[in-house]
């Protein structure tokens, strides 16, 4: 099945397993490279979540699978010591053979100047055609294009919408968002996308060591069960929609809104958010319900009835059966 997206990442499939705080742990990772897509790194979950050195960690992938994997990397504007310890972690894993790398949530011109000397190739997140704008003259080699059926930050335009935007740029375009099934995947490539990012359909694997709570939750939920809530991170994340989200509600309160509204106290109060979602979201993931309970999801649930191998995954979705 090849596609500029499989040129690029010398892999099999135009299938991409998405990074996921907490879920990307290595043995994830590795099946999806493993079985002919690509596994994708997710360093903060590597480090915290599954507690490995970021080294170790990539080379227990590499005792996995020796396929290309990709790398994310948030590029978003932070405390210094975060940048300093993203950029090593980057040439980390440009040192140690990682060649495909996904940006997200802000610049990516250094990340672009430090792998595309060493042969790296960099695709970027976007939702709409002026963030797509934004990156393309800066040398980016394709798009994720976050459509709103995504979990997580998901965009606001469908998966055609968005298409349609980004198509006159001609770089390879991956739709992330809403591919549960092997219908969804096929529905997705006919518009004219290069490939597919997947999340949700990889949690419920039996790779992903999430807790059994949380793919039951995604195999139990429909599409009509997934809100978006600003009460974890402070914008709105598609989560599935529990008890404790029903009883907190979907709105930050007014004081949270004013400080996000404000220049000089937005960095404070989206770093709060994002340190108190970081903890939260990892207890969800791996220690299964508790009275707070988030667990991140896309529209995708609708077609996902099994947890299953990560291969058998794959396989089904190439050949087109269920």
């Amino acid at each position: 099945m090849e596609t500029r997206f499989t040129k690029l990442a010398k892999v099999e499939y135009p299938i991409i397993c998405g990074a996921m705080y907490p879920c990307s742990n290595p043995e994830l990772v590795a099946a999806v490279s493993d079985a002919g897509g690509l596994g994708i790194i997710q360093p903060i979950s590597l480090t915290y979540v599954h507690e490995y050195d970021l080294r170790k960690g990539i080379e227990k992938i590499r005792s996995l699978t020796k396929k290309p994997v990709g790398f994310n990397v948030i590029v978003e504007k932070n405390a210094k010591v975060y940048e300093d310890r993203m950029k090593a972690w980057v040439d980390i894993a440009v040192e140690m053979g990682v060649r495909f790398f996904i940006t997200a949530l802000g610049n990516p011109t250094w990340v672009i100047e430090r792998v595309k000397p060493k042969g790296g190739v960099v695709f970027h997140d976007v939702t709409e055609r002026k963030w797509a704008d934004k990156v393309v003259r800066l040398g980016i080699d394709g798009l994720i294009c976050v459509n709103n059926r995504a979990g997580g930050h998901a965009g606001s335009l469908d998966p055609q919408g968005l298409y349609d935007q980004l198509k006159p740029l001609g770089l390879p375009l991956i739709c992330a968002g809403g591919i549960g099934n092997e219908k969804d995947f096929q529905r997705a490539l006919a518009i004219g996308y290069d490939g597919v990012q997947m999340g949700t359909r990889f949690i419920a694997t039996l790779e992903c060591n999430s807790h059994k709570d949380y793919k039951d939750a995604i195999i139990a939920a429909a599409e009509g069960d997934i809100v978006k809530t600003e009460r974890v991170t402070g914008v709105p994340l598609s989560v599935i929609r529990t008890p404790y989200v029903d009883r907190v509600g979907l709105k930050v309160g007014p004081l949270a809104r004013w400080l996000f509204r404000h220049r000089k106290t937005r960095h404070w109060i989206r770093l709060f958010y994002n340190v108190r979602a970081i903890v939260a979201m990892k207890r969800s993931s791996l220690k299964g319900v508790s009275t707070k309970d988030y667990y991140q999801a896309g529209k995708s649930v609708e077609g996902i009835d099994r947890v299953e191998p990560v291969k058998a995954v794959i396989d089904r979705f190439v050949a087109g059966k269920s």
